[in-house]
C-alpha cells in the first residue's frame, strides 16, 4: 500500500486547484483522472465552448461589417468552416491541459479510474494507495429525459466535434448549455428552435432581464418555445428527426438533423464511496459546510456534490477544503450568448420569495457611448439594493461583455459596499462598466 498526504480523485478544475495548491505546500500527492487532465470544464465544457462563442462572435461581426464601414469584395461572402472552427477548438484545449500539467507538477498523476475499497483506501491502475485525507471531484455527466427516443439526441460533447455544420439543430432545454449553443449556431448560418420546459428561458435569471436576452436572440433568428414538455423524439426521412412536444394542451413537432438533449446534469460518484460510508443524495455526495462527507477526512468538491455546477465554484470549494478562507455566499454566473447574460447576488423573484425588500435600478446600454460605438446596444444592468442601507444585493446583466462586468458588482456584494460606492468611483470613458456605475447612482 503506498501512502501520501493527500489523494485528489478527478483532476477538473476543483481537482487539479486542490493538487497544485497541495504540492505547493509540500505535501505528498496524488492526482487520479481516467480522461484528459482539466475535466469536463477543459476538455468539454466552459474553454471549447467559449472557443465556439468566438467564431460565433466573429461570425456575427463579419455579417455586420458593412454596417461598420467594412465591405466584404463582390462574391465574397463568409462562410463558416466548421472544421477549422473545430481545430481551432481543439489547439486551444490542448495549449490549456498543457498548462494543467504544469501547474500540478510534482505530483504524481495517474490515468485511471478510482475505485474505494475502504474509507481511507483507494485502487487505481493496480495501485493501493492511502492518504488520511481524500478530495473527491469527480464531476458530473450529461442529462437525459427518460423519453421515447432520447437516444436520437446527442450531448454537447457531440456537438462539439461536429466538422460539417448542420442543417438544422432543435434544443430540448433553454438554460446555460442549451442558450449557448444556441447562439452559437444561429451566429454560424444555422435553423434553431430551443424547446424549455419551464415559463422562461435560464430560469435563475430574472424574468426581465431574460426577456431581453429572449428578444435578442429571436432577432438573430433562434426561435424558442417555452412551457414545452418534449415527449418524444423519432426518425423520420433520411438524417433528420422529429421531436414531438406539448405545449398549452396541443401537441407540436419540430424537425431537425440534429437533436441537442441539453436539461442538465447528473454526479459522478466514484466506485466505492457509498459502501465506504459516504451519503449518495439526490442532488450529489452529501457533504458539511467544509464539504466533509460523512467519512471523516474525505471531501466531496465540484458537480459531484450538486451545490453549484459552475467551474469557479468548484475551484473556490477546493480552496476552502485547503484551508483558504474564500466567500462562498456570492457566486457569480455567466451565460455566453450574445449578447452575454451575468448575475450575483440575489434576483428579484428571490428577494419577493423570501420577503427580503429590494430597490431596482436600471441603465440600458443603449445610453452608452462604447456601447454604441461597438454597435452592441442591446441589453441591460439590473442592481438590487437594501433600501434602508443602501448595500447591494444583487446584479444581473445582460449586455456585451457581462461576463466581465459581473466580477465588479460580485466584488461589491461580497464586501457588502453601498452601490453607491460603485456610483461614485470614477470610471473610464467610454467603457461598458459605466452602465454598471449609472445603475448604482
Amino acid at each position: 500500500m503506498e501512502e501520501f498526504d493527500l489523494i485528489v480523485i478527478g483532476a477538473g478544475p476543483a481537482g487539479y486547484e486542490a493538487a497544485s495548491i497541495a504540492v505547493r505546500r509540500g505535501l505528498r500527492t496524488v492526482l487520479i483522472e481516467k480522461d484528459h487532465l482539466g475535466g469536463t470544464c477543459l476538455n468539454r465544457g466552459c474553454i471549447p465552448t467559449k472557443a465556439f462563442c468566438r467564431s460565433a462572435q466573429v461570425a456575427a461581426d463579419v455579417a455586420a461589417a458593412s454596417e461598420f464601414g467594412v465591405m466584404l469584395p463582390a462574391g465574397g461572402a463568409a462562410a463558416v468552416d466548421m472544421a477549422r472552427v473545430t481545430e481551432r477548438k481543439d489547439a486551444v484545449v490542448a495549449q490549456l491541459r498543457e498548462a494543467v500539467a504544469a501547474v500540478c507538477e510534482g505530483a504524481v498523476i495517474l490515468h485511471a479510474e478510482a475505485k474505494f475499497i475502504g474509507p481511507h483506501e483507494v485502487e487505481a491502475d493496480g495501485r493501493i494507495l492511502t492518504a488520511p485525507r481524500i478530495i473527491v471531484a469527480t464531476g458530473s455527466r450529461a442529462a437525459s429525459l427518460p423519453i421515447e427516443g432520447a437516444h436520437l439526441a446527442v450531448d454537447s460533447t457531440a456537438l462539439l466535434e461536429l466538422t460539417v455544420l448542420p442543417r438544422s439543430l432543435a434544443i430540448v432545454g433553454g438554460g446555460v448549455i442549451g442558450m449557448e449553443f444556441a447562439s452559437v449556431f444561429a451566429a454560424f448560418g444555422v435553423p434553431v428552435t430551443v424547446l424549455e420546459y419551464c415559463k422562461e428561458i435560464l430560469p435563475a435569471f430574472d424574468r426581465d432581464v431574460v426577456r431581453q436576452l429572449r428578444t435578442a436572440l429571436k432577432r438573430r433568428g433562434v426561435e424558442i418555445q417555452t412551457e414545452a414538455e418534449v415527449c418524444a423524439i423519432r426518425p423520420v426521412e433520411g438524417v433528420m428527426k422529429q421531436v414531438e412536444y406539448r405545449r398549452k394542451g396541443k401537441t407540436a413537432v419540430v424537425e431537425a438533423e440534429y437533436v441537442l438533449m441539453a436539461v442538465g446534469r447528473s454526479p459522478v460518484v466514484p466506485q466505492g464511496l457509498p459502501e465506504a460510508g459516504a451519503v449518495v443524495g439526490r442532488r450529489g455526495i452529501e457533504v458539511d459546510p467544509r464539504f466533509e462527507t460523512a467519512v471523516p477526512g474525505v471531501y466531496a468538491v465540484g458537480d459531484c456534490n450538486g451545490i453549484s455546477l459552475l467551474a469557479h465554484a468548484a475551484s473556490a470549494q477546493a480552496r476552502v477544503v485547503m484551508g483558504d478562507d474564500i466567500d462562498l455566499s456570492v457566486v457569480p454566473a455567466a451565460v455566453f450568448t450574445v449578447p452575454e447574460c451575468a448575475m450575483a447576488g440575489m434576483t428579484e423573484e428571490q428577494c419577493r420569495r423570501d420577503g427580503v425588500p429590494c430597490q431596482v435600478s436600471k441603465c440600458t446600454f443603449r445610453s452608452n457611448g462604447k456601447a454604441l460605438a461597438m454597435g452592441e446596444p442591446e441589453g441591460v444592468v439590473k442592481t438590487l439594493t437594501d433600501p434602508s442601507t443602501g448595500i447591494l444585493i444583487g446584479c444581473q446583466i445582460v449586455g456585451p461583455h457581462a461576463a466581465d462586468m459581473i466580477a465588479e458588482a460580485a466584488l461589491a456584494i461580497s464586501a457588502r459596499m453601498p452601490a453607491s460606492a460603485i456610483a461614485r468611483t470614477i470610471h473610464s470613458h467610454p467603457t461598458l462598466g459605466e452602465v454598471l456605475q449609472s445603475a448604482c447612482s
